[in-house]
């Protein structure tokens, strides 16, 4: 057992940490104040080459591992949070699904322009009743000769209006409760489809989240993705790699707000010393830096049993939990090491601290890790 990264994961960090302090800090701040989307930030990762970063070099993707794809959101996030679920949104919950159960022909059709970064990916699954309870599902998929017809509404959904087509889940049969739950790609330009982009949100300004509604939207027979009533159990192993993209979400976020916490506590003058001379404060980054670490292997393990084709499903929630849960904390601790600098925008942790409370909720909330681990643990 050893802990070091592989010369190409090495790589990977270096170069999104370059690329995140060059291109996407800069502009942070003002995008979260005029919730401008980073399209521009998009076209440079694109040309990166990393928009298909862990999918097969057969369909445009670069062939890299779970944890590569976890330091690329972790730098993207440390710097800028909605720039970072941007891009964890668009590879885990948008690439994925049609990675994992696609045909070959959906996969070309697809997931190729994704790798290739020609658009973003969404997936849509939350709806207005049936969040953590996604077996509750009301959207109905009804098959009419060659042709499904599904009409229904998703909410909180990330990237739609930047998303030329996405997968989805619907009812196909009733009758069989979750079994009756299907997945389906939908064009997003498709007659019927209505993307909406209204959401006034408490953090993670400049990313895009949206609500659904189809209205006897028409998709071919083919468009099915993966087998009729086994919709409930892609998602769900859909979410377990997505909890990955979270949890190094919020290992991003820590770093950064750890970060400017140091160098703020190095440099304020309080009683003629440094913040940082006080063992109070010195404590509260001790804590921080203690905590970030052990997210980050968790998050760096789970992404190890997957690359590894082993069960990942506990640790997986484990890592999107702990780190979820430190992050929210240690962004609130450097906005007390700040005092009232700490509330002020101007000062970015304000930012840190409002755009991580999403992560104790979105891809599962923190009430439904624990409950992932207890059934995993035998409870």
């Amino acid at each position: 057992m050893h802990f070091d990264l592989t010369e190409e994961q090495a790589l990977i960090k270096k170069m999104m940490r370059d690329f995140a302090d060059g291109e996407v800090a800069p502009g942070a701040d003002e995008r979260d104040r005029t919730k401008q989307f980073p399209e521009a930030v998009f076209e440079k990762l694109t040309k990166l080459g990393i928009m298909g970063l862990p999918f097969p070099e057969q369909y445009g993707g670069g062939g890299a591992d779970t944890i590569s794809f976890a330091i690329a959101v972790e730098e993207l996030s440390r710097v800028c949070a909605s720039t970072g679920i941007t891009y964890s949104a668009h590879i885990s919950l948008g690439g994925a699904p049609i990675h994992l159960f696609g045909t070959h022909e959906q996969k070309e059709k697809y997931l190729t322009p994704l790798c290739n970064g020609e658009y973003l990916g969404a997936f849509g699954l939350t709806e207005p009743n049936a969040g953590s309870d996604a077996g509750g599902t009301r959207t109905t998929a009804k098959l009419h000769q060659d042709q499904w017809i599904i009409s229904g509404s998703k909410c909180f959904i990330t990237n739609a209006s930047f998303a030329k087509s996405l997968a989805l889940t619907a009812v196909t049969d009733r009758s069989k409760g979750t079994d009756g739950i299907s997945a389906f790609i939908v064009p997003t330009d498709a007659p019927g489809f209505t993307v909406i982009s209204n959401y006034e949100k408490m953090g993670l300004h400049a990313s895009n989240t949206t609500e659904l509604v189809l209205e006897d939207v028409t998709v071919p027979k083919e468009n099915l993705l993966g087998k009729e009533g086994h919709g409930y159990k892609q998602f769900l192993a859909t979410l377990d790699g997505g909890r990955i993209g979270i949890g190094a979400m919020a290992v991003g976020i820590a770093q950064g707000a750890y970060e400017k916490s140091l160098q703020y506590a190095k440099e304020r003058k309080q009683f003629g010393q440094s913040l940082s001379s006080f063992q109070a404060i010195q404590f509260k980054l001790a804590d921080m830096a203690m905590n970030i670490e052990l997210a980050r292997t968790m998050v760096y393990k789970a992404a190890w049993l997957k690359d590894k084709g082993r069960k990942f499903k506990k640790e997986a929630a484990m890592a999107k939990l702990f780190a979820s849960e430190i992050c929210m904390k240690a962004c609130d601790q450097a906005v007390q090491i700040h005092g009232g600098y700490g509330y002020m925008k101007e000062y970015q942790v304000e930012r840190f601290f409002r755009d991580a409370k999403l992560l104790e909720i979105g891809e599962g909330t923190s009430e439904v890790q624990r409950m992932v681990i207890a059934r995993q643990i035998g409870c």
